[in-house]
């Protein structure tokens, strides 16, 4: 049963794959571009938001810190921490597209002051690419008759940077929001009534442990990888994290005890 559904499974593919490939729908897609994705902005910030916030949470329990104590620290650093880091992928996506608009204004100035030497480069450029004779000359005769085509092939082939690259305000805004949302699970167990600190700290540490796995999962199904392996490595990179902090937190407890 299983082998005539894969086989099913199979037929259907190949046919939407088919389909993708006719002519029309081909010009439809590229007419249509290619969609920037903002899930590595979110995985980064889930992934943070989980780590971050628990490590404050381990090490706040480690220290052997009240409950109170817990969430005022675990919230004040979902804020802050998530506030800073929607902040420095913000401008570093703004500082992508300054780079890409910097390198578009010397290319054309170059264009403007020495347009054989650039010629000379998309020439170059395609002759790597395995063309010769009349039919590299027709391509750079193509390219160098349009100037902004000119200069986007400069940028791609010669720089190689990309010229529709994450929008700022979005790449932060999916950081943020990834962070709040998976960091306020370590925070969960704390504000839940009728647990003692213990039982507080081990849901703690199981709800955190799925989402690390959740994750990891979603990033590896996402990205056509290993699911359970991915969700495995993220697990154990959060784990490894909340461990180092609640050492840390028990270690400094211990210490200032002896004085």
């Amino acid at each position: 049963m299983k082998t005539n559904d894969n086989n099913t499974n199979r037929a259907s593919d190949g046919e939407d794959l088919h389909e993708q490939h006719q002519p029309e729908a081909i010009r439809q897609r590229l007419k249509a571009g290619s969609k920037q994705s903002y899930l590595a902005d979110a995985v980064l910030g889930g992934i943070d938001g989980s780590v971050t916030t628990f490590a404050v949470v381990a090490g706040a329990v480690g220290g052997e810190f009240s409950g109170v104590v817990i969430v005022v620290l675990g919230f004040s650093n979902l804020l802050a921490d998530g506030f800073s880091m929607a902040a420095s992928n913000y401008l570093g996506a703004k500082s992508e597209r300054e780079q890409v608009e910097k390198a578009r204004r010397t290319e054309e100035r170059h264009i403007e002051e020495i347009p054989e030497g650039e010629r000379e480069e998309i020439r170059q450029v395609f002759s790597r690419k395995g063309f010769e004779g009349d039919i590299l000359d027709k391509i750079v005769k193509v390219i160098t008759d349009d100037r902004k085509l000119w200069v986007d092939t400069m940028l791609t082939e010669e720089l190689g940077l990309q010229l529709k690259g994450r929008t700022p305000f979005r790449a932060g805004l999916a950081t943020f929001l990834a962070f709040l949302l998976v960091g306020l699970v370590p925070l969960l167990p704390f504000l839940l009534p009728g647990l003692d600190p213990t039982q507080r700290f081990h849901f703690s540490i199981l709800a955190t442990a799925f989402a690390f796995l959740g994750i990891g999962m979603a990033k590896g199904r996402i990205l056509s990888r290993p699911v359970f392996k991915s969700g495995i490595e993220t697990l154990l990179v959060g784990g490894l994290a909340a461990v180092l902090a609640y050492a840390m937190g028990h270690g400094v407890r211990s210490l200032y005890d002896m004085f």
